[in-house]
């Protein structure tokens, strides 16, 4: 996948870049694993909980199966194709019994390649889909469970994957792309593979107007309002925020204030934050 560049006939396109798209083999959705996606705008119950969210393209949401519990029956990669929900582009596969849907595209898999989901040990290949108990260590995965049976919930965004360090007990250790070390249950399931659009992150959008199509809206800067509706605003001029740290809207500190609780379920799972 590469990044082209636009020629400089405007201030924003001298800034902006894309993708080339080069991998992508099929415009249009499969029909019957699309549903209609209603847009929040940001909203619960009519209030704004989340900020600078609304308008944006109209979009149709594609059932991506995480699970992929259809057992050792192979399946063949039949188009890929780009996902407006999501960063990584997703792989319309089709099962010998002609069921077909949809999964996340690993990097590197062709249109016409067989692959396969099981429990049983199979063979190390991009796209194939087991246990954790059955992946060699030091294996670079995707889409990964993290109750067995759920479907994959984490590394599934573009250019993620996970390192397998090693299973021991009912658990398996893995190296997240933050690399934060987790212990997981083993019975887990996960793909081979790095997931594909690599280059998703080098695009500059170039414009507002880009952002505007994906739903995002301006952001206004704190200290550009008035004391009562931020803690940084008010003041004469361009005035610094007079704190000693920068807060949220609502008082909290910002920019590295840990919010995860230290009480947490999960957090005894956890044998390696990300932070020090």
């Amino acid at each position: 996948m590469g990044i082209k560049k636009y020629k400089p006939t405007t201030p924003s396109r001298r800034k902006a870049s894309a993708l080339t798209f080069e991998e992508i083999t099929k415009k249009k959705p499969e029909k019957s694993l699309i549903e209609v996606k209603k847009r929040g705008s940001g909203r619960s119950k009519g209030k704004i909980t989340v900020r600078h969210r609304g308008g944006g393209s109209k979009r149709h949401y594609r059932l991506v199966d995480f699970k992929r519990s259809k057992y050792d029956v192979p399946a063949e990669v039949a188009a890929i194709e780009y996902d407006p929900n999501r960063t990584a582009f997703i792989a319309l596969i089709e099962y010998e019994d002609g069921k077909k849907s949809y999964i996340l595209a690993p990097q590197g898999i062709k249109v016409g390649e067989k692959i396969i989901s099981s429990r049983k040990k199979i063979e190390v290949k991009i796209g194939n889909r087991t246990s954790l108990k059955n992946i060699p260590p030091g294996s670079v995965v995707y889409n990964i469970e993290l109750k067995p049976g759920q479907g994959g919930l984490i590394v599934r965004s573009a250019g993620s994957s996970a390192t397998l360090m090693g299973v021991e007990g009912d658990y398996a250790q893995l190296k997240l792309p933050s690399t934060e070390i987790r212990l997981v249950p083993k019975e887990g399931m996960a793909t081979f593979g790095q997931l594909s659009n690599v280059d998703h992150g080098n695009v500059r959008l170039g414009k507002a107007g880009r952002k505007r199509w994906r739903g995002i809206r301006p952001t206004v800067r704190g200290k550009a309002m008035n004391p009562v509706d931020h803690p940084h605003g008010g003041g004469e001029g361009g005035s610094p925020i007079g704190l000693k740290h920068p807060k949220t809207p609502w008082g909290k500190p910002a920019l590295g204030y840990r919010t995860r609780k230290k009480k947490k379920q999960s957090n005894r799972y956890i044998i390696k934050r990300r932070k020090k």
